[in-house]
């Protein structure tokens, strides 16, 4: 296993889907430590060999997270950095006129960098109680390897003048996926591709869903939608920033407006802050719902594909 020095860890089957579909090959399974529950991929990407855990079924978050990472490390000691790479939460600005770094949208990209004295993620469960009722987070978590940082400057810079690759990733990875594997999805392609920017909504902070059997929000105010700038291209952005994780779904808008407004937050998740501190490592997710409670699901494919291929122009980069 000496010859494994990327280290990629999902959370659900559909990031393992999108993350397996960007191998630029799939090599055969191995024996593994006993002790190690893992089930892994193992491929390549350019010149890097992948190992690939999801963590298991019904089991995610920081605790989970934790232990596949710690047994990836005994079981494939070579590994240089890690990658945990799959979905998340957005916070996106609430003014309608939002600098282009805070305007995320569904299917857009947010990585962990460090931003002043926060190093890319933080466990905004974690801190005290002060004065006037307010919490206070306390505790760091380890910034990404200066590697991985270093790529990422590496891929700003080249996306400053060019488009970014990860559409034509998104695209490649389903085609190659519907024409090699037999008996393949004939949905993969809807799933895994844009979903239209008319289901692309963010209501106002003080409008909660109207609850229905249906999704998403066929019953919901339109009126209180708020007003952004129309997209061009349905080419995800990507955003550089703080990741906020913790052992609970971020499902209502006020809070998360209150914390993006505290910490500079882009975007919730619930495994990194397992991950920080023992398996050193970058976070990339693509953003699925705005971490409000008109949350709904039918991003999610999409926004794992557009995580994984970040993950892939990334190692394009990277010696």
């Amino acid at each position: 296993n000496d010859e494994f020095t990327v280290g990629w860890i999902c959370a659900l089957a559909i990031e393992l889907a999108a993350s397996e579909g960007m191998l630029d090959e799939i090599y055969p399974a191995r024996n593994q430590p006993e002790g190690d529950d893992n089930v892994y991929t193992l491929g390549r990407i350019g010149q890097h060999n992948i190992v690939i855990a999801c963590l298991p079924a019904g089991s995610t978050g920081i605790t989970p997270a934790a232990k596949g990472a710690a047994d990836m490390l005994r079981s494939f000691p070579s590994i240089r950095f890690g990658l945990m790479v799959g979905i998340g939460g957005g916070a996106p600005s609430s003014a309608s006129k939002s600098p282009d770094e805070e305007d995320i949208r569904l299917g857009d990209v947010v990585v962990s960098v460090p931003d002043g004295e926060l190093g890319g993620v933080i466990k905004y469960d974690r801190g005290k109680m002060v004065a006037g009722g307010q919490f206070e987070h306390t505790g760091m978590l380890n910034m990404p390897p200066a590697q991985l940082r270093n790529g990422v400057n590496k891929l700003r810079a080249t996306y400053e003048a060019q488009r970014n690759g990860l559409s034509r990733h998104v695209t490649d990875m389903i085609e190659k996926t519907l024409a090699l594997r037999e008996g393949s999805n004939p949905r993969f392609g809807d799933l895994y591709s844009h979903q239209g920017w008319e289901y692309d909504q963010l209501f106002e902070v003080s409008y909660e869903h109207q609850e229905s059997a249906q999704q998403p929000c066929p019953y919901c105010d339109t009126s209180r939608l708020v007003r952004r700038r129309p997209r061009t291209t349905t080419d995800p952005v990507i955003h550089h920033g703080t990741i906020a994780s913790a052992d609970m779904v971020m499902r209502h808008a006020a809070t998360r407006e209150r914390l993006r407004r505290q910490y500079r937050i882009l975007c919730f998740e619930m495994e990194a802050a397992g991950l920080m501190n023992d398996f050193p490592c970058l976070v990339i997710r693509g953003i699925c719902d705005y971490s409000d409670t008109h949350k709904h699901k039918i991003w999610q494919r999409y926004a794992a594909a557009t995580a994984a291929a970040y993950a892939k122009d990334l190692l394009s980069v990277i010696p």
